[in-house]
């Protein structure tokens, strides 16, 4: 059996709040960003949901979060580029990433979710003909690499001086920060051809196999065989994983109900896409060490991000930070950077 050996440790939360209520929500994120930081993790992700109590803008919320925090990673999981102007939405992460001061994470996924509901709204005309996949993706990275537009000699004119036009503020680095969650063969090797950095999460699509993990390694081996540019990529692996060793009874007893009302979807393909997820991981700290290092994924990465469940309180989500921090973590090879662990109230 091979050793798990994490380097980085990360958190993906839904950023939940009250229909009535946003800001006190939103607030509790952004302070659960800070207790990540001061824990040492490192990176915090935001998902990005529409038509949902959710962050409906990942770059506006990241752009908060790079104010109250400064070292840890702030990433994006994921931006579904349906709804997006590319050159707006690249516009708005290098704003993010500037100010942050090159912490940006940029995570994006095809398609649309609600699209019957959303598709006017967003899209002038038959949205139902427009590239609403790998091109528009493509056409955010090539705005964030900064080619000047227009010919040569095109300039413009501003009040503080000429210059040639292209997509302002530019940071170089951040088009290398770009990731793909992937969940096919086919979107793992468009990643992979585009030097892209890949998540990969607990919903996988089910090609040859029935078994989660199975499909899985399959797309990982493949990602890593198709994988064209000379330059490093990043691996990211997503798991929900939950211990309860500082948890009291009654909320032990709310985590277990939680994974077992998810559990039948694990036991074959969901739908027509063959859509297979991963078992929720709950438990003690020693049970959870026991799967995950039974896990041949874990083992096959090096970064590690937990996926918060929706729905759970701030509370909730600091006391499984708290246990894995300290008492999974570091069974897996993980280290904290120490220059930034010193730990305060939440």
């Amino acid at each position: 059996m091979s050793i798990p050996a994490i380097s980085s440790l990360a958190f993906l939360t839904p950023g939940n709040f009250a229909d009535d209520d946003p800001y006190t929500g939103l607030e509790e994120t952004l302070r659960l960003f800070e207790y990540g930081e001061r824990l040492g993790y490192d990176g915090s992700w935001i998902r990005q949901r529409h038509l949902e109590h959710g962050v409906g803008s990942a770059a506006v919320f990241l752009a908060a979060a790079g104010q109250r925090t400064e070292r840890v990673e702030l990433g994006t999981a994921v931006i579904p580029i349906g709804y997006e102007n590319p050159f707006r939405l690249a516009e708005d992460l290098a704003l993010a990433d500037v100010l942050s001061r090159g912490r940006l994470q940029a995570g994006f996924s095809t398609g649309m979710p609600h699209a019957e509901l959303l598709g006017d709204l967003v899209h002038d005309g038959d949205w139902r003909d427009l590239d609403l996949s790998y091109g528009r993706i493509a056409r955010v990275i090539d705005h964030l690499r900064g080619d000047y537009l227009g010919a040569p000699d095109t300039v413009i004119q501003s009040p503080g001086n000429t210059q040639r036009p292209r997509l302002q503020p530019h940071n170089p680095g951040l088009s290398d920060r770009v990731w793909y969650g992937g969940g096919s063969l086919r979107s793992i090797r468009w990643a992979a051809e585009h030097g892209l950095n890949l998540l990969s999460g607990n919903i996988v699509t089910g090609e040859g196999t029935d078994d989660f993990t199975t499909a899985q390694l399959t797309l990982l081996t493949e990602y890593r065989r198709a994988l064209t540019e000379d330059r490093p990529t990043r691996v990211a692996l997503g798991r929900v994983i939950v211990p309860f060793d500082s948890a009291d009874a009654t909320t032990r007893a709310r985590y277990r109900e939680y994974a077992a009302g998810r559990h039948a979807r694990t036991l074959a393909p969901q739908g027509p896409k063959r859509i297979l997820f991963a078992p929720d991981v709950v438990g003690t700290a020693d049970q959870i060490l026991e799967q995950l290092t039974a896990d041949p994924v874990v083992t096959a990465v090096s970064e590690l991000r937990l996926e918060l469940p929706y729905e759970f309180h701030r509370d909730d989500y600091e006391q499984i930070l708290h246990d894995v921090r300290h008492l999974i973590a570091p069974e897996l090879g993980w280290q904290p950077d120490t220059a930034s662990t010193a730990e305060a109230p939440g």
